[in-house]
C-alpha cells in the first residue's frame, strides 16, 4: 500500500517530487462533459469533483487543450444499437472487444456539452473524438482500431508540445488510453490522480494501472506542481 498525501493506491507507485511546468507542456483535459458528470447518461461517480482540482492547476500551463465525446446517434459502441444486449457487455467489432455504453454524449444534446462549470476560456483546441459511427475513440490520439490518429500527436508536434499532463474523466478510459497512446508516440505522459475519477467496470483501474507500469506512465497527484 502506498500512502500519497491523504490518498492509496494500492500497488501503483505515485511519485511525490515537484514537477516544473515548462512551455513545452500541454495540459490535457479528458471528456469533462455532462454526460460523464452526475445526471449525465454514463456519469462517473463524483465526476464533477474533477472540476475544482483542474481550475487549481489550469494556472500552472501556458498551453490547455480539452476533448469532446462528439458521438452521432445510434453509435456502433450504444448498447441501444443492438437487439437485446445492454450496456457494459462486451461484443466484438472489425476492431476487437467494445464494451457497449448507454448513449451518451450524442452530438448536439446537452450530454455532449462541456459541463457549465468548467471554466477554460484559455483552451487553445477543442478536440473532438468518437464521432465516426462505426469506431469508438476512447484516446485523443486514436481510434479505437489503434491506427486510425485523430490529429493530435500531429497538432502537439507542430505546436513543439513535448509532454503531456492529464485530468478528466474517466481515468480507466478515456484518460488513461490518452496516457498511454501519448508514450505511443513518444511523449511522457502524466496523469494526476486526484483530477481524475474512475468507472471501474471490472477491474479496469487495477489493469490501467498495469499497462501505466509498463508503458512509462508517471502518475502523480497534483500537489506536485506546487511543492
Amino acid at each position: 500500500m502506498v500512502e500519497t498525501k491523504g490518498r492509496e493506491y494500492p500497488g501503483l507507485t505515485v511519485p511525490r517530487p515537484t514537477m516544473q511546468i515548462d512551455s513545452q507542456d500541454v495540459l490535457l483535459v479528458i471528456d469533462v462533459q455532462n454526460g460523464f458528470c452526475p445526471g449525465g447518461a454514463l456519469a462517473v461517480a463524483d465526476g464533477d469533483a474533477v472540476i475544482d482540482v483542474i481550475h487549481r492547476i489550469a494556472p500552472q500551463f501556458e498551453h490547455i487543450v480539452l476533448t469532446q465525446d462528439w458521438h452521432p446517434a445510434g453509435h456502433s459502441s450504444f448498447a441501444s444499437s443492438y437487439a437485446g444486449k445492454k450496456p457494459f457487455e462486451q461484443i466484438e467489432l472489425s476492431y476487437g472487444a467494445q464494451t457497449l455504453w448507454p448513449d451518451h454524449c450524442v452530438q448536439q444534446t446537452h450530454g455532449a456539452e462541456l459541463h457549465p462549470r468548467l471554466g477554460l476560456p484559455q483552451a487553445e483546441l477543442i478536440l473532438r473524438k468518437g464521432f465516426r459511427p462505426q469506431i469508438d475513440s476512447y484516446s485523443a490520439f486514436f481510434e479505437n482500431d489503434r491506427v486510425t490518429p485523430t490529429g493530435l500527436a500531429g497538432y502537439l508536434k507542430e505546436r513543439s508540445l513535448m509532454r503531456v499532463f492529464l485530468a478528466g474523466l474517466a481515468y480507466d478510459f478515456c484518460v488513461g488510453y490518452s496516457a498511454l497512446d501519448a508514450r505511443r508516440v513518444g511523449l511522457p505522459a502524466v496523469v494526476m490522480r486526484d483530477a481524475c475519477r474512475a468507472i471501474d467496470l471490472n477491474g479496469s483501474v487495477a489493469q490501467i494501472e498495469g499497462e501505466f507500469s509498463q508503458a512509462g506512465v508517471t502518475v502523480i497527484e497534483s500537489a506536485a506542481l506546487f511543492g
